[in-house]
């Protein structure tokens, strides 16, 4: 058989149970589902979240990345309600020694990864929604411009999931690309940012470490130190930046770093390659580590991703598609459901080119509108995180987890109104979605359109430093 001939198997039909009859489900439980999730049953929608694995929390927890992404514009939180909420939370349960460390920090907090799976756990719980792992969506039931509901599997067998409105929180749009929604990959070549292989390492020495970044400075120690190996041959060719360096205690600290080129994370054999050349990298950077870096000559490695670490994938077409200008102009919209003020961060896609940075200046952020999560031709469909409607630039922005947090309260709040209402998600007001969100702790900006009493009520409320 050529690699252009398939084999071809028809299937019998099949009946299947109706298994769960929510108002709202949610699928995948990264940092856009678990908000969604939350906001959608706080907000009085009976609600199922459904994840692949046996824990929540994405990217952050099935991938190790090591730290949360800033929840700041420099001065100031934009990412608040459910997303700054989690987040404090985390810092409280993981002990003394965490909260004394962090308690204050509010950009590159660690990311203590079992103690967030057991946070995340409690308050998905705690807000009411369902919870279902071990278990996948692998079928869209449509009817017109309406999904009638969802086949899913996992040890139980396959049943049917119907419910008012749905959720794509999957990360690669899964379920919108099984609902037929038109979507984009990576670059115009189709070219699409590496993954990494993440992982935890204990052993370390952090006041060894910090003594030899104050003999020659951080940036230039740790580059030169990668540049020595590369040279060597101990490192291979590409990322010289030991960017994402976490410490979660004194002797145990993740990492984030080093490329694996070439994956689509929407290939299950481009992610099976991905995994073991990860693992393999792995090995050498911890050979590394042991040999360049002072502070880590006795490491031990402890975890490595479940899978390797994801950056992009498919992005939706939707009602509106943010572009760089919005990004660069920090332009608002009637519309907004958020602020974004993190860089535009996109990694090399080979060895040889270099990454892509734009910041904008401090104190300052751009609007993210409801319509961008709206896919195009489905009605009761929306779509929060990294993979809605957005140019590839501002994906490699909006694609962190604070942004796919305030992404998923504003879906799951705007799922709520629309199941109480019996309508779509086109017809959510919006003044009342904006209204929902701001009195629930999220932050919205200056934005002209919004109740100025509403708005200052509930950012009053909040207290918050961000000296450290």
């Amino acid at each position: 058989m050529t690699n252009n001939q398939q084999h071809v198997v028809t299937l019998p039909p099949q009946q299947l149970f109706v298994s769960y009859t929510p108002d709202v489900v949610v699928v995948g439980g990264g940092a856009s589902g678990i908000a969604a999730a939350i906001a959608a049953a706080r907000n009085g929608a009976d609600t199922l979240l459904i994840e692949q694995r046996g824990y929540l929390g994405g990217m952050g927890t099935a991938a190790l990345v090591p730290a949360f992404c800033p929840y700041t514009d420099g001065e100031k939180p934009v990412i608040r309600g459910i997303g700054l909420e989690l987040l404090e939370k985390m810092k409280q349960a993981a002990g003394e020694g965490f909260l004394a460390r962090y308690k204050d920090q509010l950009d590159w907090v660690p990311i203590d990864v079992e103690t967030l799976k057991l946070v995340y756990d409690e308050e998905v719980q705690a807000s009411g929604a369902k919870l279902l792992f071990h278990t996948v969506a692998d079928q869209v039931l449509l009817d017109g411009d309406r999904i009638s509901g969802l086949v899913i599997s996992n040890k139980s067998g396959r049943s049917v999931v119907q419910a008012k409105l749905y959720i794509d929180a999957s990360g690669d749009a899964d379920l919108a690309a099984l609902a037929g929604v038109p979507f984009q990959s990576g670059g115009e070549q189709g070219e699409l940012q590496p993954g990494t292989m993440c992982y935890v390492v204990t052993g370390a020495d952090q006041a060894r470490f910090h003594q030899f970044l104050q003999v020659s400075g951080q940036a230039p120690s740790l580059e030169n130190s990668v540049m020595e190996a590369q040279r060597n041959g101990d490192l291979p060719d590409g990322r010289k930046k030991i960017s994402g360096l976490a410490w979660i205690t004194e002797t145990t600290v993740g990492f984030n770093f080093g490329h694996v080129f070439g994956i689509d994370g929407t290939k299950a054999e481009d992610l099976t390659r991905a995994a073991m050349e990860g693992r393999r990298l792995i090995k050498e950077q911890i050979q590394f580590l042991r040999k360049y870096v002072p502070g880590f000559e006795h490491i031990h490695l402890v975890h490595s991703g479940d899978q390797i670490g994801i950056r992009e994938t498919r992005r939706i077409q939707g009602d509106y598609r943010l572009v760089v200008d919005d990004f660069m102009t920090m332009r608002s919209f009637e519309d907004d459901i958020a602020r974004n003020a993190y860089f535009i961060d996109i990694h090399l896609a080979n060895a040889s080119t270099t990454m892509q940075v734009k910041h904008l200046p401090r104190g300052k952020s751009h609007g993210v509108p409801y319509r961008c999560m709206l896919p195009q031709g489905k009605s009761n469909l929306i779509v929060a995180g990294r993979s809605v409607s957005s140019d590839r630039a501002v994906q490699g922005s909006l694609r962190v987890m604070p942004n796919c947090f305030a992404m998923g309260q504003a879906a799951g709040v705007a799922a709520a109104i629309a199941s109480l209402a019996g309508s779509g998600f086109r017809a959510v007001p919006i003044r009342e979605l904006q209204r929902k969100l701001i009195d629930q702790g999220a932050w919205l900006g200056e934005h002209p359109g919004i109740a100025e009493a509403a708005e200052a009520e509930a950012v009053s409320a909040i207290v918050f430093d961000t000296e450290n």
